[in-house]
């Protein structure tokens, strides 16, 4: 969990301090796209604006290149908006869900890009946010969308899912061992009265755990929290079309970087990752026909972690894992 922040026109930051604030893995991000990018007219897509920090320093490292940034919160959108406003139109910025990326770059005639980046996960911005619901450390409405002008929130998860259904998230999104424990919690609290705020959900996780599992890993609500944000915006659903599309979208030499903050976004990526950069010949031919050799190179060794003085600096920092590839040549499909 825990990116720099969602914004729309790159704001001057996140309100009081939020120009101080550097996004994760920045450096390392410019980088591994920079390649891709250095050369006049390169399109770069950013994929979750949040408060721009990645924007505004692609657009300023990279004074040639052209930003689509992506996002599906609208205060976001307008932060990020006043911060890439001294860009003028370097920067277009576009309220929509990323796995829409292929529409949106449809419209804006970009047939090809030469950079995507992804920083996964709940922004900073969400998180200080005390009426959105993100944060278990203090009371507020169980919302928890993105984009609160669609979908449904956590409450009505909380409230309405059935007993199974809320298990499976906490497990599979959650990775909650105690699933069970706490959703039986939730059940026979909800019949008294339905569920509003985080600060009772917290209270009910914190009894409802034996004290084993109260002593590691953090606050107890973490996971359950972290579930219910992954379900409420379809994250993982969202990310399975967006990141085949982001690769689709590459103009050969161009490149990706995603940063992602949860074990399933992370394995997900690898995933597609790995597929094309692999040969999908029969086996025994004695020459690869060009329609199935690889069609990415990866760029990074498995998953780079920040360094511990990042960490040290930036504690939402702490789970991000970055993949690079690079499109080689184009699909024969």
């Amino acid at each position: 969990m825990g990116r720099e922040a969602h914004s729309n026109r790159g704001g001057g930051g996140r309100r009081e301090g939020q120009s101080r604030h550097v996004p994760v893995m920045l450096q390392r991000c410019l980088d591994l796209l920079a390649p891709a990018l250095e050369r006049p007219g390169a399109v770069v897509v950013d994929c979750t604006l949040g408060l721009g920090g990645h924007s505004e320093a692609l657009l300023t490292r990279f004074p040639e290149a052209r930003l689509v940034a992506l996002d599906r919160d609208k205060e976001a959108l307008r932060l990020s908006g006043e911060r890439l406003d001294p860009f003028g139109d370097r920067a277009t910025l576009v309220h929509a869900v990323y796995d829409e990326l292929p529409d949106v770059l449809d419209r804006l005639g970009f047939p090809r890009v030469q950079g995507v980046l992804f920083d996964l996960g709940v922004s900073s911005m969400q998180l200080d946010e005390a009426d959105r619901g993100f944060a278990y450390a203090q009371d507020a409405p169980l919302d928890m969308r993105m984009d609160q002008t669609t979908g449904v929130s956590a409450a009505e998860v909380l409230n309405t899912y059935p007993p199974g259904e809320l298990v499976r998230i906490l497990r599979v999104y959650g990775e909650e061992k105690q699933a069970k424990r706490i959703v039986s919690a939730i059940v026979r609290e909800r019949e008294k009265e339905p569920f509003s705020n985080s600060a009772r959900l917290v209270e009910l996780i914190r009894d409802a755990l034996p004290q084993a599992a109260k002593r590691t890993g953090g606050n107890p609500a973490k996971r359950t929290f972290q579930a219910l944000r992954i379900e409420v915006n379809g994250e993982l659903t969202v990310l399975e079309r967006a990141i085949p599309a982001a690769v689709k979208a590459l103009a050969v030499g161009g490149r990706i970087a995603v940063l992602s903050y949860h074990s399933l976004e992370d394995r997900l990526v690898k995933q597609v990752f790995a597929a094309g950069a692999a040969i999908t010949a029969p086996p025994g031919l004695p020459v690869v026909p060009e329609r199935y050799q690889p069609r990415l190179k990866l760029l990074t060794r498995g998953a780079e972690l920040p360094t511990e003085e990042e960490v040290a600096q930036n504690r939402r920092a702490a789970p991000a894992r970055l993949r690079g590839a690079q499109r080689i040549r184009e699909s024969m499909e």
